[in-house]
């Protein structure tokens, strides 16, 4: 059975000063994640401070919300994969659909950026999702098989099995209008399908399918109930240390069942 991953996508929020006490205060309301995994994305600026916010025993593991695929050089603005390690990073965030939407991010730069997280030990997030206008169409479903085949294409089996993948359709994010649970396990269904097709069974038995797009506590329930959907990548709601403390309770209880 795969593990419930929660993960808290800051966004353009909260500086370092702010990074520190937010995180102290996320572990004095979840002092372990157990039985889920829960990893915090915060800014650039934010993830040493975020780190220092930690205990010991490191409840939360950490994420880049970006990396760019070279390991060096002229890059003015970037940040690489080995950067994201050494501020204590497992796991980092690309294609996300603000990405694509306001950077002009296409699937061929993704494959490049998840090619560089994976030769540096970084298991990557993979975002992918329609517009509303493909949703409209009818042609959201091509919509993210593209973005999954372009985003992972020549990717061992290896590879792939340390890929998660997050399906957040763009018409949910930040509208407070999330898929329903059966428009998410069917795409989640799709995704599975495509996995199992192209890179095997036992190679993606343990890729997990996360769901993003305005997920709160009044839906986290609902939506981790589903046997196909293996966590939850959250916007918004992971902001306020009480409402994201609550989305992980639930994903805990639900996973302690």
């Amino acid at each position: 059975m795969r593990t419930l991953l929660i993960t808290g996508n800051w966004k353009m929020n909260k500086t370092a000063s702010e990074a520190e006490p937010f995180v102290r205060r996320l572990v004095e309301l979840v002092p372990k994640a157990d039985p889920v995994e829960v990893v915090l994305a915060p800014p650039f600026t934010a993830i040493q401070a975020a780190s220092q916010g930690l205990p010991a025993s490191r409840p939360f593991g950490l994420a880049g919300q970006d990396l760019f695929w070279e390991h060096q050089g002229p890059f003015t603005g970037e940040v690489s994969a080995s950067m994201l390690k050494d501020l204590g990073c497992s796991y980092v965030i690309l294609g996300h659909s603000e990405r694509r939407q306001h950077f002009g991010e296409q699937d061929e730069d993704v494959n490049r950026k998840v090619r560089a997280a994976l030769r540096s030990g970084l298991r990557p997030i993979l975002c992918l999702g329609e517009t509303l206008e493909q949703h409209d169409t009818a042609h959201g479903q091509d919509a993210v098989t593209q973005q999954l085949m372009r985003g992972l294409e020549g990717l061992s089996q290896e590879d792939v099995g340390n890929v998660t993948v997050a399906y957040e359709p763009r018409w949910a994010i930040g509208t407070g209008q999330p898929a329903t649970v059966d428009q998410a396990e069917t795409i989640h269904e799709l995704l599975r399908q495509l996995l199992v097709k192209n890179w095997g069974a036992e190679a993606v038995q343990q890729v997990r399918l996360l769901y993003g797009g305005s997920v709160t506590p009044g839906n986290t329930k609902e939506l981790l109930s589903s046997s196909i959907i293996d966590g939850a990548l959250v916007g918004g709601a992971c902001l306020d240390a009480a409402v994201f403390a609550s989305i992980i309770q639930i994903a805990r209880d639900l996973a302690s069942a």
